[in-house]
């Protein structure tokens, strides 16, 4: 645990599964002292619905969350050297961070969280994929920025 940074912008495929759970997260669990952004290499999908439900099961909303990539970030005005941090959740975020960062000194990290999307056959089973991931999401979370201020 390092502490809190300022700005974080979590980064997975889609910014329809993991990156949109860890943003939720993040706000929840430590509140406004710090900056928090989530993109995809794409945004071609709508927030996942089983992310929408594991997340209601912890009192996190993501419903109005609407998926965007790196480059409408920039667009809306937030410019990647902003951010004191860039955590990856997916290999080709991760490649896509390090590509857009070179220019800046910042720092990326990869955490490698499972991709739920197209795992389980049924409702229970894919759930239980899904709640995993967002399982794992929160211990590196809590391994990375210390105990919740709030749940």
């Amino acid at each position: 645990m390092t502490g809190l940074p300022s700005s974080v912008l979590f980064c997975c495929d889609h910014n329809a599964t993991r990156s949109p759970m860890a943003e939720a997260m993040m706000k929840k669990f430590y509140g406004t002292g710090c900056y928090v952004q989530s993109v995809g290499v794409k945004s071609d999908m709508e927030i996942d619905g089983f992310s929408i439900a594991v997340m209601d099961e912890i009192g996190i909303d993501l419903h109005r969350h609407r998926s965007r990539s790196f480059d409408e970030l920039e667009q809306l005005g937030d410019d990647l050297s902003s951010f004191d941090l860039v955590v990856a959740l997916s290999p080709a975020s991760q490649h896509q961070a390090l590509e857009m960062t070179r220019i800046f000194h910042l720092d990326v990290e990869y955490w490698p969280i499972m991709d739920p999307t197209g795992i389980g056959e049924g409702r229970e089973a894919k759930l239980a994929a899904y709640r995993q991931t967002r399982d794992q999401i929160r211990g590196h979370l809590i391994a990375r920025f210390g105990p919740p201020i709030q749940e």
